[in-house]
């Protein structure tokens, strides 16, 4: 039986071990980005082994085409020969063969020769002779493969290239690549998760200024500049963090840790969202546009270090969710209030405490003892509940020191009435933190509140209080 030979990258794997290799040394070692035009100059060979020899990753957690796995299988029980044979360098291959049992030889690049396109060619065709296997890829650099094959196996292939193969072999089987639709750019761009953004309305709410036409322009533009800055940055966050959401159950199934959209679409997208961003933040106002580059760092030194370091990331994740609420004052014009700026970090730190609480109740359900990719372990799970519990409390004892303030006397018709939105506050985090407790919260409790009925009702009858407060209607 002739042997059949299997491509890795973009084949047996949805995703291409150079490109992770260079966002894993990017993590860890930026510095060393300025070492690849030396690597590179010493061949692509040479990039890759020096690539690979400064990353390390688990091969049980990488994205397999399941499909084609399955397929292999029953061509081994049918008494075939698998050999892998890829343009990744040997010190990634071999991890991957040993980790599947599936494949009785290796072939890859090695630090010297660049096992891709003619060159693989060559390889098989001194190995095995012409027409003597039968070869998985999925590019047209595999074309001049198929040309010494003798049959064709064609996964995840741009349109057109199975017929390109035929004219050069015989196809025995294809395996479609997913298509990636507007439902996949939604999910890359984290779409929904721009609902956080109405934070940026909060000051104009607060200081009564609805009607203020000019400042709903600039906050309509704050709010897609703000978007388009967090889908850049859930992006880059999403490519950092490719091993701990593969090992996360409910984050393995994003577009990059998945594999439904490549690496390298992110790394051009999210450049190209960020122009946009400050394009348009900039017609908001410079006030608002240092604000929008302020959060942006501080986001960035999050996804590089901050995530990984107990309580400082709760402590960033409120940051970042006030610097919002302050962006969206500076794009209205309007001036920050004490009150608000403490109620809104002691609230949502509270948040913050909330979705690092899930994940711990998460990992212990699946048996785990330390949450991947961050500093905490499933032991410190109490003790971050009670922390958050109190945060969330002391959240609530703002709103009412801020209630029983000369400043609410002065923009409240009728101020005794608004005291009835304390214990609504306090109600609803209170509920938010039952529902973390019963393992029923969402990874993010931003998202869970405006999917959740009980939090929904909760907002509105804050907000109508409020309203009728404002408004001094008799009661």
């Amino acid at each position: 039986m002739h042997p059949i030979v299997v491509d890795l990258d973009g084949t047996l794997i949805r995703t291409d071990m150079l490109h992770e290799s260079a966002l894993r040394v990017m993590r860890d070692n930026p510095l060393d980005l300025l070492r690849i035009p030396y690597w590179l100059a010493r061949g692509k060979a040479h990039l890759k082994r020096s690539l690979a020899s400064r990353t390390v990753f688990d091969p049980s957690w990488l994205p397999y085409n399941q499909d084609l796995l399955a397929w292999l299988r029953a061509q081994r029980a049918a008494g075939r020969r698998l050999v892998l044979c890829t343009a990744s360098d040997r010190s990634i291959a071999e991890p991957i063969a040993a980790h599947l049992g599936l494949f009785d030889e290796v072939m890859a690049s090695d630090g010297n020769a660049n096992l891709a396109g003619r060159n693989k060619a060559d390889a098989l065709a001194a190995r095995f002779g012409r027409a003597g296997y039968d070869y998985v890829g999925n590019s047209s650099a595999d074309l001049h493969v198929w040309q010494g094959a003798r049959r064709a196996i064609v996964v995840n292939a741009r349109a057109g290239l199975a017929a390109q193969a035929r004219k050069l072999c015989e196809v025995e089987q294809e395996f479609p690549s997913p298509a990636l639709g507007l439902g996949a750019l939604r999910r890359v761009l984290r779409a929904h998760q721009w609902l956080k953004n109405g934070l940026l309305f909060v000051p104009l709410l607060a200081a009564h200024q609805v009607f203020n036409g000019d400042s709903w322009i600039g906050l309509m533009l704050a709010f897609v500049s703000f978007s388009l800055c967090a889908s850049t940055v859930y992006i880059a966050n999403d490519l950092f963090d490719l091993e701990s959401d593969r090992a996360h159950p409910r984050k393995r199934t994003r577009p990059f840790a998945s594999g439904a959209v490549p690496a390298w679409m992110g790394v051009l997208l999210a450049p190209v969202l960020f122009s946009l961003s400050l394009l348009i933040g900039s017609r908001a106002g410079p006030a608002f546009l240092s604000w929008l580059l302020a959060y942006f760092a501080v986001t960035c030194v999050y996804s590089w270090r901050l995530k990984q370091l107990v309580l400082v990331d709760c402590l960033t994740l409120a940051i970042l969710y006030t610097l919002r609420i302050v962006a969206g004052g500076a794009a209205a014009g309007l001036p920050m209030s004490f009150w608000l700026l403490a109620f809104s970090m002691f609230l949502f730190m509270s948040l913050a405490f909330v979705k690092r609480y899930a994940e711990l109740q998460l990992q212990i359900m699946n048996g785990k003892d330390k949450a991947h990719g961050r500093g905490y372990m499933t032991a410190d799970a109490p003790l971050i509940q009670m922390l958050g519990i109190n945060t969330g409390i002391a959240a609530v004892l703002v709103l009412a020191l801020y209630l029983n303030s000369d400043a609410v006397i002065i923009q409240y018709a009728a101020p005794e009435l608004v005291w009835a939105a304390v214990p609504v506050m306090l109600f609803w985090v209170s509920w938010i933190w039952l529902q973390a407790h019963r393992g029923q919260m969402h990874d993010d409790p931003v998202v869970f509140a405006v999917k959740d009925k009980v939090s929904l009702a909760a907002g509105a009858t804050f907000g109508f209080i409020v309203a009728l407060a404002a408004t001094g209607w008799a009661w």
